[in-house]
């Protein structure tokens, strides 16, 4: 099983105890407002997240990881690794992305999981460039993409809900941790 600690962190493979958690999250129409077309996520559509999730983790040996705190078990969302579906000009790259609880927000964490996922990239699956996606006014995740040493590339727009994006990309064989 995949398990990555960092100083606070466990990044993990998902457990079924975890549908009620990730659930209560995809339920916040703040922490959902930049994914997908902004709407909230049943338990169905979260169960399904997962499944899929586990199976991209299957085919490809990376998926999304299960982010839990360290000290207490909680479950704070899910960071990590996806094939990119769109827009057309990064897919079929591998991206890198992230949603947590609005409780979790503001204290590093997303920064922390997603450099942990970048160094999975490199180090366990061997890597060279991993790609993101953001929208125009997501400013939090502009941010992290910023600390994680990614360049903005360009501008598309979302396809299926018209959100304007800005691509992002970094050449792995040049990362530091």
């Amino acid at each position: 099983m995949t398990e990555i600690r960092t100083p606070r962190l466990v990044l993990r493979r998902w457990f079924d105890d975890d549908l009620a958690a990730l659930s209560e999250i995809h339920a916040d129409p703040v922490v959902m407002q930049n994914v997908g077309n902004g709407t909230t996520r049943s338990l169905e559509q979260t169960a399904h997240d997962i499944e899929a999730w586990e199976e991209e983790w299957d085919e490809e040996g990376f998926g999304m990881f299960a982010v839990e705190l360290l000290g207490s078990g909680e479950l704070a969302g899910a960071v990590g690794l996806s094939v990119a579906q769109t827009p057309a000009d990064v897919a079929g790259q591998v991206a890198i992305g992230w949603r947590l609880g609005r409780a979790f927000w503001g204290q590093g964490y997303a920064s922390e999981a997603a450099h942990a996922s970048l160094e999975f990239a490199v180090q366990d699956r061997g890597l060279d460039r991993v790609v993101a996606v953001c929208r125009v006014d997501d400013r939090s995740s502009a941010n992290v993409l910023g600390k994680l040493g990614m360049q903005a590339e360009g501008t598309a727009q979302d396809p299926l809900h018209g959100h304007d994006l800005v691509l992002y990309g970094i050449d792995l064989t040049q990362y530091q941790e």
